[in-house]
């Protein structure tokens, strides 16, 4: 077992005080809520806030206060676990008095035995782990009372003194959707990956729509990483083969108008106006929706971008929208998506930048940040004369190197983020800045309280062609056409059953062709030619 442990500044040898721990202090839901929220408390370097200890605290026999953190330090995830290591030894190095051990674990080998050991030693606090399952096997083995910092995004891991750095799905899910209301979107579609998570991050935009009114219009999984999957979901979710049909079947009653009936010399080149406009498109008909929300990676949501482009879902009927998944892709570069938004955490402090890359030679990642900001959290929580959960949960929040951020008795936390906009050219844009303080709730949604979502057929009253055509009065009765694509779905969580009723509009003589004359030859039409949308090929 791979075990690295820092005594303070300095190792202290030979240290005999005794040892102190927080496994009588209280129950995590006791004292939340008893308290309004104020100003945050600064946990960024140099902050008057972060000065934990006493002078005694540094004298040799001072009682000595353990901290214990879990991390993967070797194995796939290595690189993951040192980049958190050198975050937490950071901010160790720069603020805890002499009488602090801290002691690194490998949640690599043998994990169990790991977590005995880590008990075994009375630690007042464990920082980590980072993976869902490793975080569950550690809450299952600890006592309640005994706090731990990790590193998850899975709120069904944490809870029971186990609290997560993380950023939550919901809160980037929640703050987006938050911003279509404000930009005035009317309803919206979710694309997302057909896994669990992506379920449960469907099921929380479902619940976020809800609460500031935008409907969801459509629900459709795609398989991750899987060109055949995105395309089949860019043609349903932009309604191709409805739009298409009610495309030819416009341009079939324009041509028969003119081909077979007598008209004035205004309404013939009205007529002709429209069918030449309809020769040169591929569809007809509005969207159900003027909001899309991608709910994959960056480079998913390229692609599925891409195939929306080509199946006639442009930027001028349906805005796009995203989440922190997109940090960091290639998304940020492509031209194609100018004007799209997402949420992130906000940018991490300068000071915290240029002291990760000084001790370490690397740009530090989210994970540092978090890392940096559990090992504050840990040392202030142990020397503070508060209650572990008084410390912790403060309804005031914490003024991290991520920004604003707050802890709950249920282990999820919340944090605040700011809406970008792609420029196009790897330059994001800030259009709304984060929140700066928790005075005013930012957030109503709790994550383990989200169901996963089912697919939703797109609600819409389809596509007329009569609609989007003008012929004279006389002929409308005579030259009808059904609906196309029409549907209405009703649930869309797994706790109630999905129905879809399918409503088809039909002629009043049952027929979807007009024929007035034996001799009549239509207007041939002509085919559009597609090959290439955004650099990406379509084979048809």
């Amino acid at each position: 077992m791979y075990m690295n442990r820092i005594f303070g500044i300095l190792t202290l040898i030979g240290l005999t005080g005794c040892v102190t721990n927080s496994m009588e202090r209280g129950n995590w839901f006791n004292e939340y809520g008893t308290l309004e929220a104020g100003t945050p408390i600064q946990m960024q370097y140099g902050s008057p806030d972060m000065q934990p200890g006493t002078p005694s605290d540094n004298l040799l026999g001072a009682p000595v206060h353990r901290m214990a953190v879990l991390l993967p330090l070797t194995g796939s995830a290595a690189q993951t676990g040192r980049e958190i290591q050198t975050s937490i030894e950071t901010s160790i190095l720069q603020n805890a008095p002499r009488n602090l051990s801290v002691a690194f674990y490998d949640t690599a080998t043998n994990l169990p035995e790991t977590i005995n050991n880590i008990l075994s030693d009375n630690p007042e606090v464990i920082i980590g782990p980072v993976f869902a399952n490793d975080v569950r096997e550690l809450r299952n083995a600890k006592p309640e009372e005994l706090p731990v910092l990790s590193f998850t995004s899975d709120a069904t891991a944490v809870g029971n003194g186990v609290m997560t750095m993380a950023l939550m799905p919901t809160n980037s899910i929640e703050t987006i959707v938050k911003e279509m209301y404000s930009d005035g979107v009317k309803s919206f579609i979710i694309l997302a990956p057909d896994t669990q998570s992506g379920k449960l991050m469907a099921g929380t935009a479902s619940n976020a729509a809800e609460i500031y009114n935008v409907p969801v219009s459509g629900i459709f999984y795609y398989t991750e990483k899987d060109s055949d999957s995105i395309k089949n979901v860019g043609m349903k979710a932009s309604m191709n083969a409805a739009r298409t049909a009610a495309n030819t079947r416009a341009r079939e009653i324009l041509s028969d108008i003119l081909t077979s009936e007598r008209l004035t010399a205004l309404e013939k080149s009205s007529l002709t106006l429209q069918l030449e406009r309809l020769s040169k498109m591929e569809t007809l008909g509005k969207l159900p929706y003027n909001g899309i929300l991608f709910l994959g990676s960056g480079d998913d949501t390229e692609s599925l971008a891409s195939f929306l482009r080509y199946y006639g879902v442009t930027a001028r009927e349906a805005k796009f929208y995203g989440t922190a998944l997109w940090e960091g892709s290639d998304i940020v570069n492509d031209f194609t998506m100018i004007g799209a938004k997402y949420a992130v955490l906000p940018d991490r402090t300068p000071e915290f930048i240029n002291l990760y890359e000084r001790v370490s030679g690397n740009v530090p990642g989210r994970l540092a940040g978090f890392g940096y900001d559990a090992a504050n959290m840990a040392m202030g929580m142990i020397y503070s004369p508060k209650t572990d959960a008084a410390y912790l949960l403060d309804p005031s929040g914490y003024a991290g190197v991520e920004g604003l951020y707050r802890l709950k008795p249920t282990g999820e936390n919340e944090r605040a983020l700011q809406v970008v906009q792609l420029s196009g050219n790897g330059v994001v844009q800030v259009v709304k800045n984060a929140a700066t303080n928790f005075l005013t709730p930012i957030y109503n949604i709790e994550q383990r309280k989200i169901r996963p979502a089912n697919s939703m057929e797109l609600e819409t009253p389809g596509v007329n062609p009569n609609d989007y055509i003008s012929i004279p009065e006389r002929l409308q009765t005579k030259y009808k056409s059904k609906t196309y694509g029409s549907h209405m779905t009703y649930s869309t969580t797994t706790d109630m059953p999905q129905e879809t009723q399918s409503v088809i509009i039909l002629p009043e003589d049952d027929s979807d062709e007009i024929v007035t004359s034996p001799d009549f030859q239509p207007v041939a039409l002509e085919s559009i030619n597609r090959t290439y949308i955004d650099s990406v090929e379509i084979e048809e």
